[in-house]
Formats: C-alpha cells, structure tokens, sequence
C-alpha cells in the first residue's frame, strides 16, 4: 500500500516527508518489495526510495547549482524487472503467459429498466451536486459513483444499497426534525450534512481519501459515504429524494425476487464448462473477485447450490473480504491452497494485495473496478513465481451500458496491444491514462453517454491512452535500474548457484528427515502421485506447537492446517505437467509452518542428545587412522563505532554473519578442513564395530588433558585457516556497500547544507538592504544546524557498520571418526582385497594422478577447467564448456574417483549420491584406473564418464554404498579429445 501511494503519487508531499521519516529507520533494515510501478518522475521515485535511505535521498538533489531531481545511483539498492522479461538460465520464461477473456451479456427487460432509472437518479442528483461547489461536491459525487457501480455488480447489491441509503437518509430526517422542533430559523434548517462530513473525515479530496485507504478500509469508508452524502440542502428536498429511493428500492426488491440475473447466469454457464473442470469432473479452483460484500453473500450462495457438494456446500466455497481478520485471511488461503473440499475463493479487493494464490490459474472478475492498477493487482494473485500454468481472467462485462461500453472498447485495444507488446501492458495499466482517469471516462460516459460526440471522444481517449508508442513511452521511462550482466558475473553467479544446488538440504534430507518425525510424532502420510503425498491428520501437539511458535497473533504466519492435500518436496511436483486441474501442492521446505512446528517438537525431545560424543564410522575412507571431528561455531559481530572509548571490543554488538565449521585431527594432532558438512557422510557405529575398537577409545590422545589439547588445536587451525576466510569475506562485503553508502549521504546533505548556506547569508544581504523577506535567519540557522548534526550523525552510524569484529569461535561438538579400513582390517580383510590400506600416502597419489587425468582430458576438450575439490561443494572439477551461439552451456560438474587397477568397488556416500541427483545432468562421475605408482611411471586408464550414476536417492538410514566397479564401467564412455 505504501509502494503504491509513492510510486501512484497519491500522497501530498507533507505526508511524503512524515511518512519517510516514521518509516525511513524501520525499511531501511528490511528487503522492501513492490509490484507496483512508479509514475515516471524521478523526484517522486527518489521520495519512494528515502524509505530505504531518508540521508541519502534527503531533499531535492541540489548539483551545479540548479535544483530539482536527477538521476542516482540505486544499483545496490534496487532492481527493477517487468515480469514478461524475466528468463531462467536456460531462456525459459519464469511466467507463463497470461490472457483476459471478455465475457458479454445482456441485461434482460427488467434489468434493462432498473438501470435506467437508477442511471437517471445519478444523473440528476450529480446535476444537483455540480451546484454545491467545493468540497461537498466530490463526496455526492463519490457516493453517487459508488451507488452506480452497485447497480453494476448485481441486483442484491443494488437492492440492499438503495435500502440502506434509504433507511439512513430517513433516519436523518427525523434526527432532523427533532433538533429542529421549537426552531424557526429556515436557513438553519437547510443546513443537513455539516455534521455528516465531520464524520466522514473527508478533510481533503475525498477520491484521493480513498484511493490512499488500504481495500479493508475502504469498503467502510464507501460504505459510510453511499449511505449518507446527499445533494438535498433542505428537509423538503430530502423528503423527496427519500421517495425516488422508495421507488427505486421496490423496483429492486421485485428484480431480486423475479431471479433473473442475466450477469450470474452468464458465470453460471462459465462455471460449468468444460474449461472449469478437472478430468474426474470437479470443479477447479477459482478465484472471484467483486467489489461488494453484498454481491459476495449473494455469489457464495449460489455457487454453493451449483455446485451442490454433498454434505460439503459450506467449505467448498471460503471468502475474504473487508470483515475477515488478517489471521483468519491467512487460513482462508491456506484451505483455498490445501484443502481438497474448497474449490472457489470469494474475494473482495481486501484480497487484491499480498495474497499468493498461484496453486489457481483461473479468475474472474465479477465487478470490474474502475481504478486499472486494481486489475494488475487482481492478476497478481495468481500470475505469480511458482504458477506453471497459462492464466486466464474473465472479465464481466454488461453490453449495451454505458460504462460496459467502455470497458468493452478497452479490453479489446488491450487485448491488441497485449499481443504486440508481450503482455507487458499489463505491469503499466495504472499508467496509461495520465491527462484523464479511467474513473473520470466512465463518469463521463454515465452522464453523458447518449451523445454521440461524447461516445467519439471517449473511443478517442481510450485509444491514445492504449496507443502502442504511448505504451513503449511508459515501458522506457519505467526502466529505473536496468543492469546487464556480463559473461564473467553470469559465469560466477552460476557457479554459486550451483554450489548452493548440489548442497542444499531439500529435497533429500528435509524429506527423509519429515518422513520418519512426522510418523514418529503420529501423523499420516500417504503417497500419491509420483514425489507427491497427502497428509490426512495432523497431531494436535503439532498444530500446538504452531500457536506456541507464532503466538495467537497469526498476522505474519501461515497456520498449520489439520490435513493438507498434496505435500511435496521437490519444485517439480508442485504441480502436475499435463495434468490440467490437479491440486497443486505445498512445498515442504524448511520455513514451512508445519516442518517448523515438527522439527521444534523433535528438538524438544531430542535436545539432550546433540550436547553428547559420538562415535561415527566413515565408510569412505580405507585408511586405518582414526581422527576427531570438531563442529566449531564462529560469529562476526558489529564492533564498537570509532572513539568508542566505553565498547568491549571482544564482545561486539549484533550477529552480522554466523557460519558452522568442522576441523579433523589425527592422532599426531594435523589438523584440516573436513568441509562444509561431514557428518552428513557418516554413519553410526555398531556394537561389534565398536567392540573391535575398544583400544582405539582408550588411547591416551583422546582422554584427559589431551583432549582439552585437541579442542585448543582444532581451535587453533580454525582461527588460522577457516575463520579469517569467513571474516574477510564478510568485512569486505560490508565495507563495499557502507563506502558507497557514506559517499552518497556525504554528498546529498553536503549539497543540501550548501545550499541553505547559500540562501543564509542572500537573506542576510537582503535584510541588511531593507528588503521584505519570508524566512527568517533563525529558521534557515536551524535547517543548517540540523543538517549538519544530522550529516555527522549518520556518517558515525556508517562508520560504526563499517568496522566489524571476528568473535572467538567455539567448539559446539565433536565425534570420533573410525574409518571403514580399520574396522576391514580388526575383521581380518586382507589388504589385497582393496577395502583397507596402511599406506595414505599411496592412496594419495592415486587421487592425485586421478584428478589429473580427468583436468587434462577436459582442457584437451576447449573447457574451462577449475579444481575445486578443496571447497567441498560436492564435486572435484568445474569443467566449462565455451558458449555457443552467445550462449553459455551448463558447466559439467565431475566427481572424481580414482582406484588402483584391480579394485572390484567404488564407494560413495549417500552425500555424493544426493549430490549428484541435485544436479541431474551436470553431474557426471568419472573413474580413473591407476596401474602401479604415479610417481614411478604408473600408466592412468581412463577418464571413464558416467552420466546419471545414481537412479534414486538411497533410504533414509543408508550413508554409503558399494558400486560394481566392472558394472560403472560397462555403462561409462571415454570422450573424444578431437
């Protein structure tokens, strides 16, 4: 709402500043998201961005000596994207496309002629208003509107409006009459609404009062005003506005209770064709949106009889609107979503904003609102990241009115202009009619619609409003912060993202790990479709773990629901691909309200354990040393602000950065990186295991002093090797944008200062010259000063965030680590059998002739080839092909493994398998036969590529598996070098 009053320029330049400046210390810590584009003025779009930076956009940008706004430098702070441009990294489309369907009908006889006589009320009692003047005027006028619009929506709301507008306009005659009786004075009698519009509040414009309220109290706010404001200056003339209302509510009365409804039977058919059907024949899942909460009622009563769900009317049809509290809003989306009984959402624009709603690819609009940024806003709510399916929009519109004639003429120029612009009309239709509103042409059409001249004029305007070099002019002048990446950021960026890929916890590990405390907790979840699951009970100690977590304020949390009907775990299965009206499903991920609520219980009940040793076996490893695995937790904190002369330097200020470490050290106490996550790769270890490796518990190493010893070095490689890797990256990163921030604030208040010193000392020329001047020294002295406390102020603050501290890391566990080798060698394996060896250095020279083969068989390729083995990112060997046709192709990520000529087996460790499925095609793993030692002449066979290695991910309790070696290499290929 906010991005719309700054970007709509709705809000007077007062309210501008206050609002900045209430709200400028808040946004500025937050990502602040808009959908809304800006008006095209640069002053207006620097005032929306003093919500991130009020210092930095401060005023009006004063450069060269000349005021006014020029352009910024925001590229850290914004980027602006219209949604038809927005491409994957393959090309893809992010969105689908999006279409508008007209639907037409014709008002019966009955209809016909209720429309004409409220049409004619309107017209008279506007005529009526025109002669009031001021401020009265605009709010009859308002009322009036909002009354026609009623007549559009339905007859129910037409009918309850009258009614209303009858009852309190009576009821103000008779309050009226008596406060009057005794008197005489009838100029003092005439006067009946002063205190009306002390109610109202309409101290300014009041269709800018409106159009600056939220939906939620705009639907009080029109409804107060249609019920009230009226052009009747005296009792008399109200008395006889009270009887045309009396007559024209009876006139309704009959129309509602007749039935016909030729705009309800117009979506009555919609509802049951065959577009709005799944394949099992029930009803898909729509989204209606009306302006009305009378029309509303009036819908969800007659879908629900269409529909006739035995036994399940009530929740096939859910409702938000003006009246539903914001934490009920969000249950009513989150059943619209997951619940397979409700199949229609009844919207009124209470919806229109921060609503998600892409599990639905279907809406209509059964009012049609007369302010176009609305329609985006509506559309929104499906056309959305995460909706897959085309998105289609029925708009309602009643031929042979005046105002249908004018939305008729405007969705077909859209409709063309839609096709020759991309649909990118859309992003800017709250734009396009810049010299007169749409709100204004349809007024205009209602008064003075039967004019031929007026209904040419009115084709005109929409016509140049719509004209394709108008749209282009918005589009361009709308590119704020346009940014090209070059081949070498789209290079890194992908590369991070590919990283961040292959590690990532979901699906794999938030799946097995839901699917088994899930069922532990009591839940019930049943596989459905391939990668999809239906939950039909949810434990109470679930959902009640949700309220502890969130609280009863439910505001910013969606609830945790009693069953949900599809769950899955992986973006693919959202939806169903050729499955047209399958229930889309909830994305399980960690922040999900529901995996939130189970893994807080399981950590409840098994918090204990995390505080103890472990002992854990690595099934990948030959060798026959053991090693301890610190877990070590480090922080980066804001340090104190320079000349700080009270701060604790050691104990700094707010969490900026917080990342976990994990260090391995052998028994002589070397100490290396163990990555990112290796825990992940072990596995537990079992009695008989354990009972092999009872001297191995008892060493000396790992008990009393010597294992406090082994927390001091594991800490001490860390401080040395992983720590300052981490407080650099962010001290860097922060620096960037603080120098950038202070250089921008420095010179906006430095030219905001200059100037006012400037006007101080033309004001005292002037006063000194006898000249009559409007501002006083005093009140430019104190601008001055409070600018310069202000510039000084922020420039501490900037230098403050600039310095940040590396806090000491700490240990948070750790784990004995007995490798698979060792245990193979207490069983009695004999080292030829290739599961155990003595000899580490061996078997590093092996992996080292390995990854040679496989960088060098790559270069020969033309590929861009990087060892990354030391990152742990799930892989070995970055391999990027050059681009083709301007295109950069998918880097091949290559695990490699390399085996001494006669091994049998490749272990790899459930991590490495679900690494490998979170790449899919760009993981290829490649096997290097060694013959004899590298380093004397041993001959390396291979690389041998396998695409695709893994077909599914291993069960939840399986940490590694043994693979054929013969096997692999029967399915691999050698790439040509040619």
């Amino acid at each position: 709402k906010l991005s719309a009053n700054y970007f709509g320029n709705k809000v007077n330049k007062t309210k501008r500043f206050l609002l900045g400046e209430l709200l400028g210390s808040i946004t500025r810590h937050f990502l602040l998201m808009t959908a809304t584009p800006h008006n095209g003025k640069e002053e207006d779009f620097q005032l929306f961005m003093s919500l991130l930076d009020s210092d930095r956009f401060y005023g009006k940008f004063r450069g060269d000596g000349k005021t006014g706004a020029h352009k910024v430098d925001v590229t850290d702070l914004m980027r602006r994207t219209v949604k038809e441009d927005m491409l994957r990294f393959d090309g893809s489309k992010l969105f689908p496309d999006r279409r508008a369907i007209t639907a037409n009908y014709t008002l019966s006889t009955a209809e016909a002629a209720l429309y004409a006589a409220v049409t004619d009320y309107v017209k008279q009692e506007m005529n009526r208003a025109d002669k009031l003047g001021g401020q009265r005027k605009g709010t009859v006028g308002f009322a009036l509107t909002a009354l026609q619009r009623r007549l559009a929506s339905s007859p129910e709301a037409i009918y309850r409006s009258l009614q209303r507008r009858r009852n309190k306009l009576t009821r103000r005659v008779e309050d009226e009459k008596l406060q009057q009786r005794g008197r005489t004075n009838d100029h003092t009698r005439g006067q009946l609404l002063t205190d009306t519009l002390n109610i109202l509040g309409a101290t300014e414009d009041i269709w800018e009062s409106g159009d600056n309220l939220s939906p939620d109290d705009y639907e009080n706010f029109e409804e107060a005003v249609v019920d009230q404001a009226t052009a009747a200056q005296t009792i008399a003339e109200l008395e006889a506005e009270i009887i045309i209302l009396a007559d024209l509510e009876e006139q309704a009365r009959q129309l509602v209770h007749s039935g016909q409804d030729r705009k309800w039977d117009e979506l009555s058919s919609l509802l049951q064709s065959p577009a709005m059907r799944e394949e099992n024949g029930r009803q898909r899942k729509l989204i209606i949106f009306t302006e009305h909460r009378d029309t509303l009622n009036y819908l969800a009563i007659k879908i629900r009889g269409l529909l006739g769900v035995a036994g399940g009317a009530e929740d096939a049809v859910t409702m938000i609107h003006g009246g539903v509290k914001r934490e009920d809003r969000r249950k009513v989306q989150e059943l619209f979503r997951n619940d397979p009984a409700t199949r229609v959402l009844l919207a009124t624009d209470a919806a229109g904003e921060g609503v998600n709603l892409q599990n639905a690819n279907l809406m209509v609009n059964y009012d049609l609102p007369w302010n176009p940024n609305r329609l985006e806003q509506r559309f929104g709510r499906i056309h959305r990241i995460g909706q897959t399916e085309v998105c289609h929009l029925w708009n309602m519109v009643a031929a042979e009115t005046r105002e249908g004639d004018v939305f008729q003429r405007l969705f077909e120029k859209l409709e063309v202009e839609r096709a020759a612009l991309g649909g990118r009309v859309f992003d800017i239709l709250g734009e396009v009619f810049e010299d007169k509103s749409l709100k204004d042409l349809l007024i205009e059409a209602i008064r003075y619609g039967e004019d031929p001249e007026v209904q040419a004029r009115l084709v005109r305007k929409i016509e140049g409003a719509l004209d394709t070099a108008h749209l282009e002019a918005i589009i361009q002048r709308n590119a704020l912060c346009e940014e090209v990446m070059s081949a070498e950021r789209l290079y890194a960026v992908r590369a991070d993202m590919d990283k961040a890929e292959a590690r990532k916890l979901q699906p794999y590990f938030i799946r097995a790990f839901f699917h088994q405390a899930f069922a532990q907790l009591g839940g019930e979840l049943r596989a459905r479709e391939p990668g999809r699951f239906e939950i039909t009970h949810v434990p109470a100690a679930i959902r009640e773990r949700d309220r502890q977590i969130t609280g009863r304020d439910r505001r910013n949390t969606d609830p945790v629901l009693r069953r949900y009907e599809r769950v899955c775990f992986e973006k693919s299965f959202v939806r169903l691909a050729g499955r047209v009206g399958a229930p889309m499903a909830s994305l399980m991920h960690p922040g999900h309200p529901l995996m939130q609520s189970v893994t807080d219980v399981v950590l409840e009940q098994h918090r204990s354990k995390l505080k103890q040793g472990a002992v854990l076996v690595d099934p990948s490893d030959t060798g026959i040393t053991p090693r301890v695995l610190f877990m070590i937790d480090h922080s980066v904190k804001e340090g104190r602000s320079p000349g700080d002369q009270h701060g604790d330097s050691h104990s700094g200020g707010h969490v900026v950065s917080r990342r976990t470490q994990f260090v391995a050290l052998d028994p002589q106490g070397q100490a290396t990186s163990a990555g990112w996550a290796p825990h992940l790769d072990l596995q537990p270890i079992g009695a008989d295991e354990l009972a092999c490796v009872q001297d191995v518990l008892a060493a000396p190493w790992l008990h009393g002093g010597a294992s406090h010893q082994l927390e001091q070095q594991a800490l001490a490689y860390a401080s040395t090797h992983l720590v300052p890797e981490h407080f650099d990256e962010v001290r860097t990163r922060r620096e960037q944008h603080v120098d950038k921030t202070l250089a921008a604030v420095h010179e906006r208040l430095v030219k905001e200062i200059n100037y006012w010193s400037d006007r101080y000392i033309k004001l005292g020329d002037d006063l000194a010259a006898g000249k009559d001047v409007r501002l006083t020294l005093d009140n430019v002295r104190r601008t001055i000063d409070d600018l310069t406390a202000r510039r000084q102020s922020r420039e501490q603050e900037l230098l403050a965030l600039r310095h940040v501290i590396s806090a000491t890391p700490v240990v948070a566990g750790g784990a004995l680590v007995i490798p698979a080798g060792l245990l193979a060698q207490r069983a009695g394996a004999p080292e030829s059998s290739a599961l155990w060896t003595a000899d580490a250095e061996a078997r590093s020279r092996i992996e080292w002739a390995a990854m040679h083969a496989v960088m060098n068989a790559e270069a020969a390729l033309g590929h861009m080839v990087t060892d990354v083995s030391a990152q742990k990112c799930g892989w070995d060997v970055t391999s990027q092909p050059p681009a083709l046709n301007g295109k950069l192709p998918p880097a091949r990520h290559i695990e490699v493994k390399g085996r001494a000529k006669g091994a049998s087996t490749v272990t790899v460790t459930r991590n490495e398998i679900l690494y490998a499925l979170n790449q899919q095609d760009k993981f290829i793993l490649a096997i290097v036969l060694v013959d004899g030692d590298p380093q004397a002449g041993g001959q390396c066979e291979g690389p041998f590529y396998v695409t695709r290695p893994f077909a599914q991910e291993p069960d939840w309790a399986v940490t590694s598996i043994n693979l054929d070696l013969a096997e692999l290499l029967a399915r691999s290929v050698v790439m040509s070098h040619g």
